[in-house]
């Protein structure tokens, strides 16, 4: 049986982990694995993380599974967080996952229920982990332009000009905020032009937010989120809790849903339930309840705050003193979108060849399609990758 199994295809940001760490230079660079990463290069546990960990360790008296929707009080913080404290709730339903990649995936097989002639539209470039995820769920795929490399920004006439051409009941993931993997993100007039069209071709909003907290802040993010459901009747929302948490392998993320009505949202709730079961069964529990410790108690809320700002803005420095040195060394305004953009991400415009000469000649590590992990920019070493980027676009 097993022979007939085809090749798998290698994963690029796994392959290039590997290549890093084989790389014995000292002078080499990471730019590639999208993890925060501190000054140090290193990806900490947050202090009000550490914390909570500690109390949950000292009170927990049960290993006993959870409910297939997971913890009711992590899912009610959720909510608050993502759709605000004077949200109506009447209508929003959430369910623990496994991270976001596991919200995606169950929400997908929910909608599929639920729509199952319907298409997805994804914006191009997306996050890669998004084609197979959906293509798993047995979704047939649709692209809609989105990223002008020449400018930076996003190409919002043509965005929307490809979804009017969208089937009437077809999804459209939508990235909520600090898109991976360009950084450009929709403004809140860009926002309102898209949730018209989604209204008018009766087109279904499925929000990624992965990235809460590290664009213009906690609450400024979960903004295009709340402006949809102001708005829509129906929508579903996949939120993690890796990045602004920084509990990437606690796997901690939640499937969240707005019904047209109390009653459908309840249904819906319960459906994603027997989703879960079909799936994984039951969601793990420790870095949901450790998640919650932290968004119910005052002072670690606060300090977790605290901490998520300053690595924020820590990654708007290294935005702005990157897009700098770029334009000293270049003696050009090309790279000043850089900037302007938003969360760990950017791309820079590079091509295979130029990729490759950054790896061998110079050991900077960076994804092949030119994505760059502005958290692992060198803080001391800009100018010097400047130099190095500016001489292989030189000499192409």
């Amino acid at each position: 049986m097993f022979e007939a199994l085809p090749e798998p295809k290698p994963d690029a940001i796994l392959s290039l982990m590997t290549a890093f760490r084989a790389d014995t230079r000292t002078e080499k660079m990471d730019l590639g694995v999208g993890i925060y990463k501190d000054s140090a290069g290193k990806t900490p546990v947050m202090r009000a993380v550490k914390s909570a960990e500690g109390r949950l360790l000292e009170t927990q008296d049960t290993k006993a599974y959870v409910s297939p929707t997971g913890s009711a009080p992590f899912c009610a913080a959720m909510i608050e967080q993502v759709f605000g404290k004077d949200a109506d709730t009447s209508r929003l339903r959430a369910v623990q996952s496994v991270g976001g990649s596991g919200a995606l995936r169950i929400l997908a097989d929910l909608l599929k229920e639920g729509r199952p002639g319907a298409e997805i539209w994804i914006s191009d470039p997306s996050w890669p982990n998004h084609v197979p995820l959906m293509k798993a769920a047995g979704y047939g795929l649709q692209n809609y332009p989105y990223y002008d490399a020449a400018t930076g920004k996003v190409r919002i006439d043509d965005m929307l000009a490809a979804l009017g051409n969208a089937a009437k009941g077809d999804i459209v993931l939508l990235h909520g905020c600090c898109h991976n993997p360009t950084g450009a993100d929709l403004s809140l007039d860009e926002w309102n032009g898209i949730i018209d069209l989604l209204l008018e071709k009766d087109l279904f909003p499925f929000v990624d937010l992965a990235y809460q907290g590290f664009g213009d802040g906690l609450e400024e993010d979960a903004a295009a989120v709340r402006l949809l459901a102001s708005r829509v009747p129906e929508m579903v929302v996949a939120a993690s809790c890796s990045k602004n948490l920084g509990l990437y392998r606690e796997r901690v993320g939640a499937a969240m849903l707005l019904g047209k009505s109390e009653e459908e949202a309840t249904r819906a709730h319960a459906r994603l339930g027997s989703v879960v079961r079909a799936n994984y069964s039951m969601p793990p529990d420790h870095g949901a309840n450790t998640t919650e410790i932290v968004m119910s108690d005052e002072g670690l809320n606060n300090d977790w705050r605290e901490e998520l700002e300053t690595m924020r803005q820590r990654m708007v420095g290294l935005r702005q003193a990157f897009a700098e040195a770029l334009r000293k060394r270049s003696n050009s305004e090309r790279f000043d979108y850089i900037a302007s953009q938003k969360g760990m991400f950017s791309r820079l415009p590079l091509n295979t060849e130029q990729i490759d000469a950054l790896r061998e000649d110079y050991a900077i590590y960076i994804v092949g399609d030119g994505r760059i992990n502005v958290a692992g920019l060198p803080e001391d070493g800009l100018d010097t990758l400047a130099d190095a980027i500016c001489t292989v676009l030189a000499e192409d």
